[in-house]
């Protein structure tokens, strides 16, 4: 990637979802609660029907995910989206367990 498609990415606004860190840019994109409202803290990939889709997935599988789709993305090399997922997720509220 040259300097010049880096400087075509964009920071997304948020919130950002509080697994994935997927920015929740729309009302399309927010997670749904039991009652079927919208979850103010997870994406839709992340949280259906009040519970996480994927249980068992660990912080590390959630990594290597995000990083590829954020590659794919963004054009970025995975090794670098990588590095930003680790700088990032484990920070999350579905990953911080201090």
């Amino acid at each position: 990637m040259n300097k010049q498609n880096t400087k075509n990415v964009r920071q997304p606004e948020g919130p950002f979802c509080q697994s994935c860190g997927m920015p929740m840019e729309s009302p399309d994109c927010f997670g749904t609660n039991v009652d079927k409202a919208k979850n103010n803290e997870y994406c839709c990939h992340c949280f259906q029907n009040g519970e996480f889709v994927d249980t068992n997935m660990t912080m590390e599988e959630m990594i290597d995910l995000s990083a590829s789709i954020m590659a794919e993305k963004t054009e970025m090399p995975e090794a670098k989206t990588k590095e930003i997922c680790w700088s990032f997720i484990p920070k999350l509220k579905r990953w911080n367990k201090k």
